[in-house]
Parts: C-alpha cells; sequence; structure tokens
C-alpha cells in the first residue's frame, strides 16, 4: 500500500499529498517560506499531471475569496500561506468558516512583522486561533504528507464540512529534505472518497450563502458553528482511526513521548517537539522523571485528552512560541484554564521562545526543564519567563 521511502523536501510533499488527493482548485500567493508547495503545484497543474484550476491571484486575501468560490461550487480546494499572507486572508478565513465550507490550507509558520522576519515561529496560528477553522500541527515532512491527505477526508465529511489547516513549521519543515513514504494513488483514492458539497451554488438550484445575520439570528448561527467545530472531533479521530490502518502511522490529539513514569512533563509544539525528544531521552537515561506531550490538534481543543495526559505530572512546563502582549502567553493561558477546574493538576509553568526563528538546543531545552522545576519549587508559577533573551 505504501511506495518506497524518497528523500524529498517537505513543501514538495505536500505538494504530492495534494496532488494525490486529486485537489480541483489551487489558489495562492507566493510568499517565503510556502512559495514550493504551490510553485510544485503549479507545474504539476502545467504539465498535465494534475487536472485542476490553478488560480493565479494578486494576493492571498484574493487567494482566500477565490477559495471560497470553488469550494462553493463543489471543487475540492487548497491553498497555502504564511505569516503576513495568513493576516491579509484574515477577515475571509472567518467567511470560510461560517460557510461552512471544507477548504485545506497548509500553513508554513512564520514570524509576524514588525521587525521583518521570515523565520518561523507561531505568531501567525495564535494571531488566527478563533477564526473557525480545525487546526492540526504536522513535525516532520512525513506528517505533513499524511495529516494534509486527513485533512481533505476530515473536512468533507458531510458532517463536519470546515475548512483545515495543517500547520508545519516554516524552512524546518518546508525547506527540509527528510525521509517521506508515499501512499499509493489507489490506497489514497479509496481513503479519500470524491467531494460533494450536499448544497453546492447551482443557478438551477438556487441556495443562499452567508446572507445577512441581524441580532436576532447571529448568535444562534455562532452557536451551530460552535457545535459543528467540536462535533468534528470524532470524525477527525475516526480519520486518524482509519488512516493508522493503512499506512501504520497513529495520531492523537495529544501525543505522549516516554511519559508513563514522569512526574515533570515539557509541552510543546510543532518541529521542536523532535528537539525536545532528544533532551528526554538524555534525562532519562540520567534517572531522571521528565516526559514530552506535544499538542496535534489545536482546534478544535483537545480538553479532555489534554487532561488525562498530565493526570499524574505534578509540574508541566509549557513553551509557547508566540507573545500575547500584555497577557498570558496563547497556549499556556488554555492549558491553565483546561486544567484548572480539577482538584489535583499539576503546577503549570510558562515560558516564551524561538521567537523569530531563534534555535532552542537539545541543551537549552534540558536548561529550560531544569528552570521550570527550580520556580515551580519556589513558587514562581504566576509569570512569564522569555528565554534566551539579552537584557
Amino acid at each position: 500500500m505504501a511506495e518506497k521511502r524518497i528523500g524529498i523536501e517537505g513543501s514538495l510533499a505536500i505538494a504530492e499529498a495534494a496532488k494525490r488527493a486529486c485537489v480541483e482548485a489551487v489558489a495562492a500567493y507566493p510568499i517565503t517560506p510556502q512559495t514550493h508547495i504551490v510553485e510544485r503545484l503549479a507545474e504539476f497543474v502545467a504539465n498535465g499531471e494534475l487536472d485542476a484550476e490553478y488560480i493565479p491571484v494578486e494576493s492571498e486575501h484574493s487567494a482566500m475569496s477565490a477559495c471560497l468560490g470553488t469550494s462553493a461550487v463543489g471543487a475540492r480546494t487548497y491553498t497555502a500561506t504564511a505569516s503576513q499572507g495568513l493576516e491579509l486572508m484574515h477577515e475571509v478565513l472567518y467567511v470560510a468558516a461560517s460557510l461552512r465550507l471544507p477548504i485545506v490550507m497548509t500553513v508554513a509558520n512564520r514570524a509576524l512583522s514588525g521587525p521583518l522576519s521570515i523565520w518561523t515561529d507561531h505568531s501567525d496560528v495564535m494571531a488566527t486561533r478563533d477564526c473557525g477553522w480545525i487546526q492540526i500541527f504536522a513535525e516532520n515532512a512525513q506528517q505533513a504528507f499524511d495529516l494534509t491527505l486527513c485533512a481533505f477526508r476530515i473536512a468533507e465529511d458531510p458532517t463536519v464540512l470546515l475548512p483545515t489547516m495543517v500547520h508545519i513549521d516554516g524552512f524546518y519543515v518546508s525547506h527540509t529534505i527528510e525521509s517521506v513514504e508515499f501512499l499509493e494513488q489507489a490506497v489514497v483514492n479509496k481513503f479519500l472518497p470524491e467531494y460533494h458539497h450536499p448544497y453546492p451554488l447551482n443557478p438551477d438550484k438556487p441556495v443562499t450563502m452567508g446572507a445577512f445575520g441581524p441580532p436576532f439570528i447571529y448568535t444562534e448561527a455562532k452557536k451551530a458553528q460552535e457545535v459543528a467545530l467540536e462535533a468534528s472531533k470524532r470524525v477527525i479521530l475516526q480519520t486518524w482511526q482509519k488512516f493508522g490502518e493503512i499506512s501504520g502511522r497513529h495520531y492523537s490529539p495529544v501525543e505522549s513521548y516516554k511519559t508513563e513514569d514522569a512526574d515533570t512533563l515539557l509541552m510543546c509544539m510543532g518541529s521542536f517537539s523532535e528537539t525536545a525528544m532528544m533532551t528526554i531521552d538524555k534525562m532519562q537515561a540520567e534517572g531522571q522523571n521528565v516526559g514530552l506531550i506535544r499538542l496535534r490538534l489545536w482546534r478544535p481543543f483537545p480538553l479532555d485528552e489534554l487532561r488525562r495526559a498530565v493526570s499524574k505530572a505534578k509540574v508541566l512546563i509549557v513553551l509557547d512560541r508566540a507573545m500575547s502582549f500584555g497577557g498570558p502567553a496563547p497556549v499556556c493561558s488554555e492549558i491553565q484554564a483546561a486544567l484548572y477546574p480539577l482538584r489535583a493538576r499539576p503546577k503549570v509553568v510558562s515560558f516564551v521562545g524561538s521567537l523569530g526563528g531563534r534555535e532552542i538546543s537539545a541543551e537549552a531545552f534540558e536548561e529550560l526543564i531544569h528552570r521550570g522545576l527550580d520556580k515551580a519549587k519556589k513558587g514562581k508559577v504566576d509569570e512569564i519567563e522569555m528565554i534566551g533573551v539579552r537584557e
């Protein structure tokens, strides 16, 4: 069911996933570090390898607007962007979610201006966390390929019909050549049914999308949207289970690494989790009871899975890769809110690091864990600490 492993750049592996998903429409605007994805898709279309409409546009705002149209008429639709491009799309992201259009988008996470930075952090995703999209994190090229295929099946399920982002760390995943195992086209075709929107725009059978919502109906519309997003988790879990059966690669909303006997946990999101694994290996070999958990599913937030994952921990050290200026760190604040109602819960220590792409080495992760333990011991868990900052 799987082809031979090959070495391929992460961006090209994602483009291959979209090609094997038989996307029918791509509307995109180039922005570093996602450009290679849509360039490769444009090549596929130009060479006749992919039967799709490639729509060149003048901006990311236009790209997402074009995606609204193609998805609304029933075409399997894909796009990709990063950073400022994602923010230029911002107002249209809300429309895609509220219209229940199952667009799939790769976001090559990158820092927001200013100052101008093309390197990765998570400021762009955190700025769009409340737009109503399903949001999933991949840590490497193989996961990006797999989760892109899964994203189409999830988004297009008739009980879901919600747009879905797959987040990758710019450059760390998008531009790195890794070993990737593709699924054969016949297997993908069986896993991913043809997309049929139940209410496509059709002049012969008129429907209304995005109508005016006065106060007497707007609240109910938002409630329905929230119910739909929360209910999508059932399909997400089913999809990942099915994908695991055909590929041998299994995904979960919250994933644990060597946490069985750990009373101290580090929590990361994205590609840096793999560096953190090296730290956990070293510290456990030295007899220290530490483990790692990673958030795979960001929206809908995996409340129950998170609580189970940290139920035996005494200290939870959370690394955010974005600031929430004037407030608590975005991921850590959600972790704290999720754990607050529990009678027994770990002490949560908040760190912010890797802004603008600054690296965190395995040694730096070890220092971070020791620093977190020291803060927990001293009761200094109400403050956010920026790591690696020169003052």
